[in-house]
């Protein structure tokens, strides 16, 4: 489930860890590593208090799905992660 992380994001900003990229199509055919996109989906890991007026919608665990460009990419001990604003996220699933 949703790791404990040593790192607090501040306000209204999450940490997402994405899933992982389709490897097979539907029709079973392999998709190399040129041609993968981004994943749009992931696991909330640790989220900020939000803002003064707006409390956090998302909690950790929670599944969202996410702009394909959203976010900045951040390694924390050798794992990819995403730290984003809660705006960025689009639906929780």
């Amino acid at each position: 489930m949703a790791k404990k992380l040593n790192i607090t994001p501040l306000h209204d900003r999450v940490i997402v860890k994405p899933a992982p990229a389709e490897e097979k199509t539907a029709g079973g055919i392999i998709i190399p590593d040129t041609a993968k996109e981004k994943p749009q989906r992931g696991t909330v890991m640790a989220a900020g208090p939000g803002k003064k007026d707006e409390p956090m919608t998302v909690t950790s665990g929670s599944t969202v799905l996410y702009g394909k460009y959203s976010g900045t990419e951040i390694t924390i001990e050798g794992v990819d992660y995403l730290i984003m604003r809660e705006s960025d996220i689009l639906a929780i699933v």
